[in-house]
Formats: C-alpha cells, sequence, structure tokens
C-alpha cells in the first residue's frame, strides 16, 4: 500500500527552510532547488498518538510548527484564535492567563470549579483540568495541534469541542540552545532561552533540556484611582526535561514546568453610566480603571510528570504518563469599576490532580493499526469567593469539588483496500463528582462573622457514558482523500459550586452532562504539483443538555420582585449546530506564500426552557461568530551569504458575536477585521532578527463582557491594543 506523504500546516505559515527540519528530510540547498523549491513541506501530528502527516489523517486538525508560530507572531495559545476555522479563544474576564476556548460553537466560559471546560488543553500529553494558567505562553515549542470537533476516542476528558496540544520541544541529541530577547511598546521586556543535549557524554543514553522565559510588559492602561497600571504583563516560566534511553526500544522521561503569573488587574470599559455611581461617567479609554480594590491577579501553577515509552517488538509500543499539577490563584474583579465597593469580587482558587495513562499502540506495517488505553483522573478543585455588594452584602461561595474518573478507550484503523479505510473508536466513562460547597452571609467586609447561609451540602452524583466514533476515508488519488465520521463526544455533569439552597433548592441538585452528536464530511487534497494544497469539511452537530452558567434574580422579601440574584447553572436543552470549513495554503512561486481560512457556523437553539417556557428563539450560542477567517500573504526570498528575509501581512475577520448568556446589545461585539504585519531577517544559521505589528489598525474589539442589572454593571473587556516589537534570537 502506497501511503500518501503530502501534509500541511493549514492556517500557517512555513520558514523558508524545511517545516520540521527534526521530523522531515532537509530539503536541497536553495540554489540546487530549481522547481521543487516550490512544494509546500511536511508536517508531522500525532492527532491520533501515533506519528502521520497531516493530510493523511482523516480528522479535521490544524497545525503550527515552531517556525510557523514565530511568523505568525503567536505569543500565547490566545493568538491561534483567528487562525484556527471555528475556534475562539481569549482570556477569561479579569484575568490575564485564564482560558475561555470554543471550537465549532461548544466551549465553557465559567472559569470556576463548578465547571469544567468544553475544550481539553493538553501539554505534553498531559491534561490541564483547570483554565486557571491554562493561556499557556509560547516558548520552546516544537508544535501546536488544534483539533476540532469531539476528540473523545482518544483525548478524553472535557474535548467534547475539540483539544488543544501543546507540543514542547523534545530531547536531542547533541548540544544545542537558543536565546531570545524582545522589545517593544508598552515597554515589553521579554527574555526566553534553552539548551539540550546529552548529559555525561554522547554514549551516556542520558539527556536533557532546560527552558526558561521571562515576559514583562506595562499595562494597556492606568488605575486612576491609585495610579497603578492595568492589563500589565509579569510572567516567569521554566521547563526541564530529563531523559534516560536504553537504545532504540526503551526511555524514560521526566519533565517539570512552573509559571507564575503575577500580572495585575485586567482592565474593563464601563459601557453605560452606572445608575448606583452617578458621580463616575464612563471613561474614555477602554483599559482604563478607577477600582479601590487591590491590584492583585496572580496565579502560580507546577507539573511534574514522567513517561515511559517500552517498544517490546516493532509491532508494539507502550507508553505509560503519569502526571500531577496543582495551580494557586488570586484573582479581584470589580465589577462597576469604580473606587465605591459596589461590586468587588476577590477569588482564591486552588487545583490539585494526578492522572495516569497506558496506552498500547499496534502497527505491524499492515492492513491493521490503532491504539487502546487506560486513564484515570483524580482532580480536587476548590477555594473562596468573596462577594461585596454595595458594601452592605456580603457573602462567599466556599468549597471544593472532587472527580474521580476512569475511561478505557480504543482507536482503531482498517485497510478495507489499498485506497479505502475505515476507522472505529469508542470511550468508556465512569466519573464521579463530589462536591462540598457552603456558602453563607456575613455581617462585613472582614467575612468572618456569618450570618445566614445559602447552602451547605456535600453530595456525590456519577457519570456514566459510551462514546463512539466510525469514519471512512477514501485516496481518490494520490493527492486527494475524502473522509466522512460520526462521533459522539460527552462532558459529566456536576453541582453548581455558587448554589443558594435556601431561595432555590433545585440549585443544589446536580446539572446533567451534555453531549455533541457530530457528523462531518471532508477533504484533503493537493494541487498544481503539490503548490496547492486545499482542505474543506462541513459538520452537523447535534447539542444535548448544554450547561450554561447565568445570573438568576431572585424575590428575597416576598414582594413579587426580584431584588437579588445569584450564580445559577442550568442545562439550556437542545442546540443545532451546522458548519463549514476551508483551509489553504497557495504557493503561486517560490518566493511567494499564501494561506488562510474561511469558516461559517450557523448555531440554534431547539429547546431552551425557562421557568417552564421554552424560550429558544429569544437565545443566542455564545462565542460562535457565523463568519470568520484569515489570509496572510508572505514573500520571501534567499539572500547571498546564506540567510534569507520574509515579510507577511496578515488581516483576520469575525463576524458579531454574543460573548455571554446575557444578549445585551452594548455587550455583543459587532463585525470587526484585524491587521497584523512582520518581517524577518535571518542573517545565518545562528542569527535572527523579528519586527512584528499587532492590531496595526489599534481596532477596539470586546471578547466578552457583563450585565448585572441588580448592581448596576454594564461592562466589556477589551482585546490588546496596537503592538509592536522588535527581538534577536541567536541559536547554537
Amino acid at each position: 500500500m502506497k501511503r500518501n506523504c503530502l501534509s500541511l500546516m493549514i492556517g500557517a505559515l512555513l520558514a523558508s527552510g524545511p517545516a520540521l527540519a527534526q521530523e522531515a528530510p532537509q530539503a536541497a540547498p536553495a540554489a540546487d532547488r530549481g522547481a521543487s523549491a516550490t512544494n509546500l513541506d511536511t508536517i508531522m501530528v500525532t492527532a491520533r498518538k501515533r506519528e502521520e502527516t497531516l493530510q493523511e489523517v482523516p480528522v479535521a486538525v490544524t497545525a503550527f510548527t515552531s517556525e510557523a508560530l514565530d511568523k505568525l507572531n503567536v505569543q500565547d495559545i490566545g493568538d491561534l484564535d483567528a487562525q484556527v476555522p471555528n475556534l475562539t479563544i481569549y482570556a477569561a474576564r479579569g484575568a490575564s492567563s485564564t482560558v475561555t476556548a470554543y471550537i465549532r460553537g461548544v466551549g465553557q466560559s465559567d472559569p470556576t470549579w463548578g465547571a469544567d471546560p468544553g475544550v481539553g488543553i493538553y501539554l505534553d500529553d498531559v491534561y490541564i483540568a483547570r483554565p486557571q494558567g491554562a493561556l499557556l505562553d509560547v516558548f520552546d515549542v516544537s508544535r501546536i495541534e488544534v483539533l476540532r470537533g469531539p476528540q473523545g476516542t482518544l483525548y478524553g476528558k472535557n474535548t467534547i469541542g475539540g483539544a488543544i496540544k501543546y507540543v514542547s520541544r523534545g530531547l536531542p541529541t547533541t548540544t544545542e540552545g537558543f536565546a531570545q530577547v524582545t522589545v517593544g511598546n508598552y515597554n515589553q521586556r521579554d527574555a526566553k532561552a534553552a539548551i539540550g543535549g546529552p548529559l555525561g557524554g554522547p554514549d551516556s543514553g542520558l539527556r536533557g533540556r532546560i527552558a526558561v522565559a521571562s515576559m514583562n510588559r506595562d499595562g494597556f492602561g492606568e488605575n486612576t484611582y491609585n495610579g497603578q497600571p492595568v492589563s500589565d504583563k509579569q510572567v516567569n516560566a521554566a521547563r526541564l526535561n530529563l531523559g534516560a534511553y536504553a537504545g532504540d526500544d526503551f526511555d524514560v522521561q521526566f519533565a517539570l514546568d512552573w509559571i507564575d503569573d503575577q500580572s495585575g488587574m485586567r482592565g474593563s470599559k464601563m459601557l453605560a453610566r452606572n445608575p448606583f455611581t452617578p458621580a463616575y461617567p464612563p471613561m474614555d479609554d477602554r483599559y482604563d480603571i478607577r477600582s479601590g480594590m487591590p491590584n492583585v491577579n496572580s496565579v502560580e501553577t507546577k507539573g511534574a510528570s514522567a513517561t515511559v515509552n517500552w517498544r517490546p517488538n516493532e509491532d508494539w509500543a507502550l507508553k505509560y504518563v503519569v502526571a500531577k499539577r496543582e495551580s494557586d490563584s488570586h484573582s479581584n474583579i470589580d465589577f462597576d469599576t469604580t473606587p465605591v465597593k459596589l461590586a468587588d469580587v476577590g477569588g482564591f482558587y486552588e487545583d490539585n490532580q494526578v492522572s495516569n495513562e497506558l496506552q498500547a499502540n499496534y502497527d505491524g506495517g499492515g492492513r491493521v493499526r490503532g491504539v487502546v488505553g487506560l486513564y484515570q483522573f483524580s482532580g480536587e478543585a476548590g477555594g473562596q469567593i468573596r462577594n461585596n455588594f454595595f458594601n452592605l452584602q456580603f457573602g462567599d461561595t466556599r468549597g471544593k469539588v472532587l472527580t474521580d474518573s476512569v475511561a478505557l478507550y480504543a482507536d482503531w484503523t482498517f485497510d478495507l483496500t489499498s485506497r479505502l479505510k475505515l476507522d472505529v473508536g469508542a470511550r468508556y466513562t465512569d466519573e464521579d463528582k463530589r462536591a462540598i460547597v457552603l456558602n453563607r452571609f456575613y455581617a462585613d467586609a472582614t467575612f468572618t462573622r456569618p450570618i445566614a447561609v445559602a447552602a451547605d451540602f456535600d453530595k456525590t452524583t456519577n457519570f456514566k457514558n459510551v462514546s463512539p466514533k466510525v469514519s471512512l476515508d477514501y485516496q481518490i488519488t494520490p493527492d486527494i482523500m475524502v473522509y466522512g465520521l460520526a462521533t459522539r463526544g460527552f462532558k459529566s455533569g456536576g453541582y453548581n459550586i455558587r448554589a443558594n439552597a435556601v431561595a432555590v433548592p433545585r440549585s443544589a441538585e446536580p446539572f446533567d452532562d451534555e453531549t455533541v452528536d457530530s457528523y462531518e464530511i471532508g477533504s484533503k487534497m493537493a494541487f498544481l504539483d503539490q503548490r496547492l494544497f486545499l482542505n474543506l469539511s462541513a459538520f452537523h452537530n447535534k447539542y444535548k443538555d448544554i450547561q450554561l452558567s447565568v445570573f438568576t434574580g431572585i424575590d428575597t422579601n416576598g414582594d413579587g420582585v426580584n431584588d437579588a440574584f445569584f450564580g445559577d447553572f442550568t442545562n439550556a436543552g437542545k442546540g443545532t449546530v451546522n458548519g463549514l470549513e476551508v483551509e489553504y495554503q497557495y504557493l503561486p512561486t517560490q518566493n511567494w506564500l499564501i494561506t488562510g481560512n474561511l469558516a461559517w457556523l450557523d448555531t440554534k437553539y431547539d429547546e431552551y426552557m425557562d421557568r417552564g417556557v421554552n424560550v429558544a428563539d429569544q437565545m443566542k450560542f455564545t462565542n460562535a461568530p457565523e463568519f470568520s477567517g484569515a489570509v496572510n500573504v508572505e514573500y520571501r526570498t534567499d539572500l547571498a551569504n546564506g540567510g534569507n528575509l520574509s515579510a507577511r501581512v496578515g488581516y483576520s475577520y469575525q463576524s458579531e458575536v454574543w460573548p455571554t448568556t446575557d444578549l445585551s446589545p452594548v455587550i455583543r461585539q459587532d463585525g470587526y477585521g484585524l491587521v497584523n504585519a512582520g518581517v524577518i531577517w535571518k542573517l545565518n544559521d545562528a542569527w535572527t532578527f523579528s519586527l512584528q505589528g499587532t492590531n496595526l489598525a489599534d481596532k477596539e474589539y470586546r471578547t466578552t463582557g457583563y450585565n448585572i442589572p441588580a448592581v448596576g454593571t454594564l461592562i466589556g473587556f477589551y482585546g490588546p491594543p496596537r503592538q509592536y516589537s522588535l527581538s534577536v534570537r541567536y541559536d547554537f
């Protein structure tokens, strides 16, 4: 059987040399390439837990090499937003490194410990359970893969919308490394470095790599009340990898990672005058605030893992991954943005997780190959959220959620003919959720003298699920493959940790798990002697028991008028999501490269029950723009001294977005476009200079917002302003 060797790096810009120098054959020198210089390069992915070229994987996946990430100036995974079809990802609320991620209209915007994300984020095969600290900064990375649609048969927990895989650089067999410094406006000062290679001599079987990064920037705005910066950045990070290799068939690898984010509060703009604070009208700048809360928004995450790889024979490969992660966060969100203690919220989060995964991968070189695995996860997430309303009402959300999950999965490929392949898979999940909740009201802002209890319970519930997948792909020609698949995604239910069981007894009962039945057809195509790659996908999703975080009004004095509210969590009912995605990459000549994507998304609620009434026709999906896309045009040329020069201009667009379940038209973000550009001069094999600019038109656009009439809050959080930077990098 002849397998297709094409591959495509969709939505990314390739370097002038090979896309993956460590994973693809070296290209011929520039002077000898001739017509072959216009062939697109190869990228390997592990979307199905085994190495394959991107074009032969019957999955909607977008991949970015380290060179592409540099070209696109991707500083954290939030910068991938425009480069992946139907991906919406940004910093949540007032935090700078807490992630909100949606793929094809499926995700979760509530970062509290009672809600699970709908898009799974993985750091080197380890699932990151909580959103705090999960908006990963990009440094010393090998590649990033974004898989769209349910991925339960391979990636398990909370991949109902898709999965984002962050793959750090491996352990090299020779000593190598780099050092890079970046300066930019807003006093940006970044430093990144890494070094790796054999330890104790080339034949010792020991290898190591250490990477460090410090990313700093002044604020986009100012707290005019106390003069402190707003939306600044102060992040330090490090990763250490060690490996012991006993020949080619057995190795053990250890990894440690640490991130310390001491950035301050993220700015928000008052979108309308708060009737309870008429002395503080909206400000002109979208990042300036007048908060009296302490400028605290800290997140520290730590992780450790051990990976054992053993190949007992040529057909089987066994892999075992054990990992532990923990995080501590403290953040303040001033929902009224004024010195008045009107809607001040302080959050303290802590998380611990342990996971074990055993994989058995079979590929005998024949007509059958696949993977089976056993996955176990134990997590404890909790903390306290303190609410101060009007400096008269003081309450907290306190407790923790304990999760114990076991899953068995398999994904197997059968070559029915030399062109037709069948892929079948399934995942069985058994998950316990225990919630310990103690929500109280207090006499004053010290939160030490409770005066009433809103909820006090310790409950456990169980969720079991079988998520199947079946797909067929057919190789029409060596350059054209079509596929069709049907799969189910699953995300377990849980408890509302903000429950007010006294006023609303049902809020202390568990909410249901949610599922997505997804049907997709697609194609991966190459034309013009591999100078044009075109990937298409169309999908139809039936979304059931949608988990939504909403504000629910309550009547505390029995007069029939809602005079208070609480954070509710509910299953909305049913929805239908249809979509089309186009990804393209075109080399018209050896000097020009055009890449990008187009996406269409049609979302609607079929059922949304509110107090016994179906209000589906009034509701909107959140973070689901109907149209989005991007185009990047790059000119690149080799230089006489052996270096090369590339210049890029990019434009991205998305149509209007409803960022929250509250349908205030003031919070809604209208359609907008962003312009980015960059020039990279690779002087030689050692020195590289990069000039980059983002949001060059300084477009104002909201990523999310809040409308809470009970406290007069109507605010919006905005994306970054115009930024430009200059980087110098030395490779050795």
